[in-house]
């Protein structure tokens, strides 16, 4: 396969990938609006981790799950089953398109912690994006008596577990099965959001709800498949870029399911966040670029 088409390959992923997350976001947010947020969420991780272990015990890898087990792959998958509570709890009460943005500052954060915890390289250029990228997220959460949605810390509070679970995984042992790391990480969820559903009272949901929350679960499963997909295939620094195009779906899908419609300060908000990622994946690409060409006896 050509460069070019392993890049295609790896962005029509990450576009599937964007797509089928953003699903499975519209679906809890749209069921969550007559069942509590924990049972939702606890019956779609059951579904998605019976999926999995199905999957994993067809593979033969069942046997293998405990030595391949480490603290850095139960440490992601923690975080992981946080994030997910936190976000999707979070998720209920905003615009899908607000809470989409926030949870984009992923990338500007774990270049900081790169930098802080990982000693990575990082320029002023890329330091300057991350302060800038921050700001347009203070812009849409606006921390002040006016506007200010306190649901949308938890979005924000969901990058910081994601920060960590991309963190844990720059540790885990390269030999290391990605289906095993799935399963585990599918198990912790489910558990973060039973004990969510524990603090609640259940109800009883119509068989069009479940048949909803079973597409969720689905649609989970396809997500992580297809983000696993788009970062093993073509140039990850342009790949990533097209994590973004989760904005605009998300903006539509507010607007049709909804009526939300972003004003003007949450508009510049994500343009901010989405340029200044937009712009670290750039630098990230140029550094690259240049390490490769001093490396080549050629140039």
């Amino acid at each position: 396969m050509t460069d070019f088409r392993d890049t295609l390959r790896g962005i029509v992923a990450m576009l599937l990938c964007c797509l089928f997350f953003l699903i499975n976001d519209t679906i809890v947010k749209a069921v969550a609006d007559d069942l509590p947020i924990g049972e939702v969420l606890f019956i779609r991780s059951l579904i998605a981790t019976a999926i999995v272990f199905a999957a994993v015990w067809r593979m033969g890898l069942l046997p293998s799950m405990r030595t391949q087990m480490s603290r850095f792959v139960v440490t992601r998958s923690i975080c992981e089953g946080f994030a997910t509570v936190v976000y999707l709890s979070g998720l209920v009460h905003l615009p899908i398109a607000n809470a989409s943005a926030i949870s984009q500052g992923a990338p500007l954060a774990i270049t900081a912690a790169g930098a802080l915890v990982l000693g990575e390289f990082v320029g002023w250029r890329r330091w300057m994006s991350v302060v800038v990228g921050f700001f347009g997220i203070l812009i849409i959460v606006r921390p002040g008596p006016e506007g200010f949605n306190s649901w949308a810390l938890l979005p924000l509070l969901s990058v910081a577990f994601v920060t960590v679970r991309e963190l844990s995984t720059r540790f885990i042992a390269p030999d290391t099965n990605s289906a095993v790391v799935t399963l585990t990480t599918q198990i912790m969820v489910t558990i973060a959001c039973g004990l969510l559903s524990a603090t609640e009272v259940w109800q009883a949901m119509t068989m069009m709800q479940f048949g909803l929350i079973v597409i969720a679960g689905l649609t989970c499963i396809f997500g992580v498949q297809f983000s696993v997909d788009a970062m093993r295939h073509g140039d990850i620094s342009l790949v990533a870029q097209f994590r973004y195009s989760t904005i605009p779906f998300a903006i539509v899908l507010g607007w049709i399911i909804w009526g939300d419609v972003p004003d003007l300060l949450t508009l510049v908000g994500i343009s901010i966040v989405v340029g200044s990622g937009i712009y670290i994946f750039y630098r990230e690409r140029v550094r690259h670029q240049t390490l490769a060409s001093r490396a080549d006896p050629a140039v």
